[in-house]
């Protein structure tokens, strides 16, 4: 079998987490399993009031998240050392599970993430 060049758009997205005027995350799942996702925060938007909910309510976001800042400042804090740090346009990140986070400022933050494919335990 030949592999193929596969190619995916934010547009049409294989699933979407709305967070109303506060922003949404659109995600596609490639044809391996890893998935690619453009998180939209809008000016105002926090973990806390705006995401957790749909979560179920963790105490922090159980997620590790590698990405990139197109634009905007998130703040984005460690719960358990309340260690908070900036990420900004140009910035690549990796951020571990065990955190919540903020838009700092007026301009709406925009990142695009990447997760590799869900291996069952």
């Amino acid at each position: 079998m030949t592999a193929a060049i596969e190619v995916r758009r934010f547009e049409t997205p294989d699933d979407k987490l709305d967070m109303a005027e506060a922003g949404s995350i659109s995600i596609v799942q490639m044809a391996d399993g890893t998935a690619g996702m453009r998180a939209v925060f809008e000016p105002g938007w926090t973990w806390e009031k705006d995401e957790k909910p749909l979560l179920g309510s963790p105490a922090a976001c159980p997620a590790r998240h590698t990405g990139y800042c197109i634009s905007g400042r998130l703040i984005v804090r460690m719960v358990d050392t309340d260690i908070e740090t900036a990420i900004g346009p140009g910035d690549f990140f990796e951020i571990p599970p065990g955190h919540d986070g903020y838009v700092d400022g007026d301009e709406r933050v925009e990142l695009v993430l990447f997760a590799p494919p869900e291996h069952a335990h």
